[in-house]
């Protein structure tokens, strides 16, 4: 005999697959996110590590700042420095000059000739005085020319005076120092 059952039998019903179109994107998506936090984290330790490396080289260009200026200023002092040691060391050789020039003078200048005034401007020797006679000034003047400090000597002038009724001569001379 055949059986026929009529009561409804309840059958599960077969779950719909999931379109594998989604299932890729959903990989996809999580996928690209964790891509996205990783290269997220990455880069912003790598800014973190830049802007140190930045704040570590303004605090050293600062430090290097202070010391440029440092022997700037070292520098500004040893030039200061160096010009007042030429500055001393010219005036001591120039000290020595007139007295080796006045003692020249002195030397070369015979008896009965005396100086008034003597002005000396650079190497340039200018001499007023009296004499005696006039062959004490002329004597004087080849005095000069022999001597080994001085050069260009010139008798610009010598005439007769008198001082205090004493018959005089007045003589300008003028000469340069050998260098």
């Amino acid at each position: 005999m055949i059986k026929v059952n009529l009561i409804p039998l309840k059958r599960k019903k077969k779950p719909k697959q999931i379109p594998t179109f989604l299932i890729s994107m959903v990989i996809f998506a999580v996928v690209t996110g964790v891509v996205m936090v990783y290269l997220f984290f990455f880069f912003n330790s790598r800014l973190d590590m830049k802007n140190a490396q930045f704040a570590k080289n303004e605090k050293t260009i600062a430090e290097l700042k202070e010391k440029i200026k440092a022997v700037e200023n070292f520098e500004e002092l040893n030039k200061t420095f160096k010009q007042r040691s030429d500055i001393i060391e010219q005036l001591s050789k120039n000290k020595s000059v007139p007295v080796m020039i006045l003692g020249e003078i002195s030397k070369l200048m015979p008896v009965g000739v005396w100086l008034q005034t003597m002005t000396v401007a650079g190497g340039n020797i200018n001499i007023e005085g009296y004499g005696f006679t006039n062959s004490d000034i002329v004597l004087y003047v080849d005095n000069i020319k022999n001597s080994k400090q001085f050069t260009d000597v010139n008798l610009l002038e010598s005439r007769s005076a008198t001082y205090e009724n004493v018959p005089l001569y007045v003589f300008k001379l003028t000469f340069k120092i050998k260098v």
